[in-house]
Formats: structure tokens, sequence, C-alpha cells
């Protein structure tokens, strides 16, 4: 738990594999009691509290609640997966959220349908490739943003009743993990360093990221990213909000980050025909 940033990354990213799950790590700990318990060992019962409190002093601050009221922007991103058999019945949800900003990942052959599906509770939108951004307020200037060989992510400038905010679309490549390779992950770290160098290249007040950056923020490879910006599941939310897969979520892979404003609150939504859950936030500007 403690020297996750000691395990190298150059052998099948073997470290950003572990920082992706590393709160699971807990589960060490009841698993330690019970061998404790089966030999009737005080020395090694005594040794089981040392992991206990490394994880409580890493994670235990995450359980609380910290959602507050207030917030003059509402925030909702989600991977829709380009192979949602009913993506009608996916955009409606989304809008029952109440979101003054929706931003979708993953839009595939189905973006039409989004559009169409949208339009009344959101009249202004911009798509990009596979990555699309939804407003009940008016959008100014976007653009593609350069991560990968195709459009995978925008920015845009959204100008809501307290000012512009400057919206980033992102998803990021995904990842996969094999017997021979391990971790491959370098598109994703290629692309996350482009995306963090927009970012560093962006207006310094009121931005936000949102998107499925197929990774946690414990990743350090993320860090080019997450560098310079808030999380609003850690700085208002409730528990980890884990977010893949849907069915039974263990890592929590898609996120809101935000510079110059303040997260109120942050939660997830109830799962959609997506492999992916919804989030949200609320902002105060």
């Amino acid at each position: 738990m403690l020297g996750h940033t000691w395990i190298p990354n150059g052998v099948g990213h073997l470290g950003s594999l572990v920082e992706t799950f590393l709160p699971w790590t807990g589960a060490a700990v009841p698993l330690l009691l019970l061998c404790a318990l089966v030999r009737r060992s005080a020395a090694a019962a005594v040794a089981v509290v040392l992991p206990a409190l490394t994880w409580c002093a890493l994670f235990g601050g995450t359980l609380l609640d910290k959602r507050a009221d207030g917030g003059d922007l509402t925030v909702v991103t989600h991977n829709v997966d380009e192979h949602n058999p009913h993506p009608v019945r996916t955009a409606r949800a989304l809008a029952a959220s109440g979101a003054d900003v929706l931003a979708l990942e993953e839009l595939g052959a189905a973006t039409a349908e989004y559009e169409r599906a949208l339009a009344d509770a959101y009249p202004y939108h911009v798509v990009r490739g596979t990555v699309g951004l939804w407003s009940r307020y008016p959008v100014g200037a976007s653009r593609t943003v350069d991560i990968a060989p195709w459009p995978r992510a925008l920015r845009a400038v959204v100008r809501t009743p307290r000012g512009p905010v400057t919206v980033f679309v992102a998803h990021l490549l995904s990842v996969r993990f094999t017997a021979t390779s391990g971790f491959t992950a370098a598109a994703r770290d290629a692309a996350a360093r482009r995306l963090g160098a927009a970012l560093r290249a962006g207006p310094p007040r009121r931005t936000v990221l949102m998107g499925d950056l197929n990774g946690t923020l414990d990743d350090r490879a993320l860090s080019a990213v997450t560098s310079g910006l808030r999380a609003a599941q850690s700085e208002a939310g409730a528990g980890f909000g884990l977010t893949w897969p849907a069915s039974f979520p263990v890592a929590r892979i898609d996120h809101i980050l935000v510079r110059g404003m303040d997260p109120r609150a942050s939660w997830t939504l109830p799962a959609t025909d997506s492999d992916h859950l919804p989030v949200a936030a609320t902002l105060r500007l």
C-alpha cells in the first residue's frame, strides 16, 4: 500500500496495474485477521493492525460523506458504450438527471439518435468524433483536442449565467491486460500526455474536464492530466464512486475534474444500458 510508487512501470506497466486497483489491497486485512484467528496467534493479530491502519490512512477519508448543498452548475459525464442497445433510453435517463451540461463518450454510430433524443432538453451541443457535449446554455468556440489518431476529445466554452466555463470532454484510449504483454497502456499514456498539455495551455480559471480516462486517479500515468485539477469525487463525494463495470464496479475510471471552481457534491447515477455508470457533480462557480 505504501510502496506502490516504487513498483516499476517498465515491464508490463505493473505499477499502473497495481495503482488502478489500489483500494482493493484492503481486502488482505480481513484475510490476515482470519489467519491470525485460525492460528490463535496474538502476535499475528497485532501485525494485522499495521496494514489496517495504513489502509485507513490512505482511503478512510474517501468513505466520509462530503456532499454539500448549493452549487451553480450541475454536470454529468457518461461513457454510453458504442454497443449500447438502447441509446434513446439512455439519453432520456441522462436528460432526466437535470444536468446543465452533459458530456458523452463512445457515441459511435448512434450519434444521431442521441442528438434527436437530447434536442429538447439541450438546445446547444457539439460533437467531435466519438465525444460530444450537450448544454442548456450557449456553447461558444469549440475544437477537437488532438490526443489520438481519431477525434476522442474536445474543448468548448459554455456560457453560463455566471460566466464562461471551459469544458473538456475526453475519452482516453483503452487499456488491456494479457498474460504475455501485461497491462498494455502505452497508447493511453501517450494520449494522457497530449491531453495534459492541452489543459495546461488552456485558461487558468473555470475549467472542467469530464470523461472516461480509462484509469483511476491513483494511477501515476494520469498525473499529466490530473496535475493542477481537483477531483469532484475526492472533494465532495461519498465513498469511492466506482463506475466500471456497471454490473459490479471495481474501479472509478470516469471522472469530473475541475480548476477555478469548487465541487459541492459528486455522485454516481443509476445504471443505463452501458457498461459504465454515469457520474454527476454540482459545482460552485
